[in-house]
């Protein structure tokens, strides 16, 4: 009989939600350890065991020079390394420290100051070593974790959902917000995986699971400022769980340079 797959479950930069959603599986999870060995997951258990791991799950985003050390580490002793939630794939909310300067962040948020050492970015792991799948959400839908982790066990390509949240929208009987209430949403631009939660009760998408792939932004923006809305409007809505995602970073930057320069222009 062959031995089953050791995982281990790592956090970094991050406000340990992903990893709570593994444990949220509760049945599922039952029956993930029937064909995988959870090895190492702090946020579970105390028995911490040594690698190398088949897979690893990473949460959260490389914001000291601790972790990005940490983080070759792990890559070089797991064969399968899955990141996990808007930190980890794309640098998180704390990823808003990249449009500033790091000494003024620090100096309004710690009364201390001199005793933080930190880096001036959070990136995502990608950023740092191979990733093998990116599992994107914020938190992450655990449905689609328990499958990836059995598609890994059984070594198939994972597979989640590529489309828009439009499509969950229909699917759910949800009016559209932009057209009928003309209220900004990232729907059309952001992949499925909440099952069109903020929609569902009458509030845009933020883009907790990041782009869809195509996300045509400079489209949605230009329809979003036919219906009024100013650039000031629409950065924050951008600059949220996944703002540095190449995507939403563009379509933020160009919003500031439209807002410096008059908010008469439009994309």
């Amino acid at each position: 009989m062959s031995r089953k797959p050791r995982l281990a479950v790592f956090k970094f930069a991050s406000c340990d939600g992903c990893q709570l959603s593994l444990l949220d599986a509760e049945d599922e999870l039952l029956e993930i350890c029937e064909r995988i060995d959870i090895a190492h997951f702090a946020e579970a258990s105390s028995d911490l065991q040594a690698g190398p791991y088949d897979i690893a799950l990473v949460e959260g985003s490389i914001t000291t020079d601790e972790d990005a050390a940490r983080i070759l580490r792990v890559r070089a002793e797991s064969r399968f390394l899955i990141t996990i939630g808007a930190c980890a794939t794309s640098g998180g909310v704390q990823a808003l420290r990249n449009w500033g300067h790091i000494d003024e962040w620090v100096r309004s948020v710690y009364p201390s100051p001199e005793f933080i050492h930190t880096l001036a970015t959070s990136t995502p792991i990608a950023a740092h070593v191979h990733v093998d799948f990116e599992l994107h959400g914020c938190p992450i839908n655990h449905h689609q974790l328990v499958d990836v982790l059995v598609a890994v066990a059984e070594g198939r390509q994972p597979r989640v959902p590529s489309h828009s949240v439009c499509l969950d929208c229909k699917r759910r009987g949800t009016v559209c917000h932009v057209v009928s209430r003309g209220i900004p949403c990232l729907g059309p631009v952001t992949q499925s995986g909440c099952g069109a939660l903020c929609p569902a009760y009458d509030r845009g998408c933020y883009g907790c699971y990041g782009p869809s792939h195509p996300a045509n932004t400079t489209s949605l923006l230009r329809q979003f400022q036919k219906l009024g809305r100013a650039p000031d409007e629409l950065v924050p809505l951008l600059r949220n769980f996944n703002a540095t995602t190449p995507e939403f970073r563009r379509a933020s930057e160009q919003l500031v340079v439209l807002q410096t320069n008059g908010e008469g222009k439009s994309l």
